[in-house]
């Protein structure tokens, strides 16, 4: 039986999977909102419970952290926000504002409901750890993705803020910036790319549940960077 709970955020996407599967081998309860589809207890019997939440909506990450955090046996200790997405456009002259709002609701916005959420549980829990993911582009910005790389960078500010004001909880936080990952949306994306650069989800799972289990106590506030041979 597993004695600890991780919520991760975006578990089915192409890096999610690789995560859950690096957590549930560790020993953990994972719990994952989704959007649509199969909810409840993992049908392959792993510990895996699958929650249907819009993660943009404060009430149903309310409700999805509740899951997660409703098993005595095995309190939420830890949380790994994957949750995100790309969009490119023109310079920022060029982009609508419309577009600049989705890429901050796409990959800042369930970053924080879903934090905001989980933190009181994480205190009453005695501490524990909580995992972000920003993006290269955030500390190295290229031109048409301004909204983007604006969302990637406020998630690495956001994660600063919560590693300072929860110190004392026992409670850390930490990013890893990927460069690009070889994920099958972005094969798509870019079929012409070198793909050998790249970092690959099964590299990157590692380092999330190293940064949320106890091995990394000492360690908050660490911007982690996973660029493969990029």
């Amino acid at each position: 039986m597993a004695e600890r709970s991780v919520l991760v955020t975006g578990g089915t996407g192409g890096l999610g999977g690789p995560v859950v599967t690096a957590f549930v081998e560790a020993g953990w309860r994972v719990v994952v909102p989704v959007r649509s589809g199969p909810t409840g207890a993992d049908p392959a019997g792993r510990a895996v419970v699958r929650v249907t939440a819009d993660l943009t909506d404060p009430d149903a990450v309310e409700r999805a952290v509740a899951v997660a955090a409703g098993e005595a046996a095995a309190p939420l200790r830890a949380v790994v926000n994957l949750v995100g997405g790309y969009g490119a456009g023109g310079r920022v002259h060029e982009t609508p504002v419309a577009e600049f709002d989705r890429m901050l609701t796409l990959n800042l916005r369930p970053t924080y409901l879903v934090t905001h959420s989980a933190l009181p549980h994480l205190v009453a829990a005695g501490g524990g750890a909580v995992v972000c993911v920003s993006s290269r582009a955030a500390l190295a910005p290229f031109v048409g993705a301004a909204g983007y790389v604006t969302a990637k960078a406020a998630v690495l500010a956001f994660a600063a803020a919560v590693a300072v004001e929860y110190r004392a909880c026992g409670i850390r936080c930490n990013t890893v910036v990927p460069g690009v990952i070889d994920t099958p949306g972005n094969r798509e994306a870019q079929p012409d790319a070198d793909r050998s650069r790249w970092v690959t989800p099964g590299e990157i799972a590692p380092v999330i549940r190293f940064l949320a289990s106890d091995e990394s106590a000492p360690t908050s506030g660490a911007v982690v960077p996973v660029y493969g041979r990029g």
